[in-house]
């Protein structure tokens, strides 16, 4: 097995893992001074962002059909024999798919924070 084919799933756990708090620990821009319960309840949302799991199945879902997308170029690739195009479409789609969806998930947890506060009556601007 080639070094590249065993690390490949290493960092796509990595980056997925990584994600788990990418976005949760966003701290919005609020219209005016802090209330007294903003740290708490910032704290709070910040809990509920990070502890939505099913963003971190959704990315590794994309990091799978990226490696699928991937693995079906490299075979396509005449420059290279079959095994090695797909091996390395894989690992490219693969990386590709958990990067994609790894900005996706953030993206959705900073709006699960700004949600949140703002539920709690906290004046967010963004």
């Amino acid at each position: 097995m080639k070094p590249v084919m065993f690390l490949s799933p290493l960092m796509i756990a990595a980056l997925v893992s990584a994600c788990a708090e990418s976005g949760a620990n966003y701290a919005p821009v609020l219209d005016g001074e802090p209330t007294a319960a903003y740290a708490h309840d910032l704290r709070a949302c910040q809990a509920l962002a990070a502890n939505q799991r099913q963003f971190d199945r959704q990315t590794a879902g994309s990091a799978a059909l990226g490696a699928g997308v991937g693995a079906l170029a490299g075979a396509a690739d005449e420059n290279v024999s079959e095994s090695e195009g797909i091996a390395a479409g894989l690992v490219v789609g693969a990386l590709v798919g958990a990067a994609a969806g790894a900005g996706d998930a953030s993206d959705r947890r900073e709006s699960i924070v700004v949600e949140c506060l703002r539920g709690r009556g906290h004046r967010v601007v963004g």
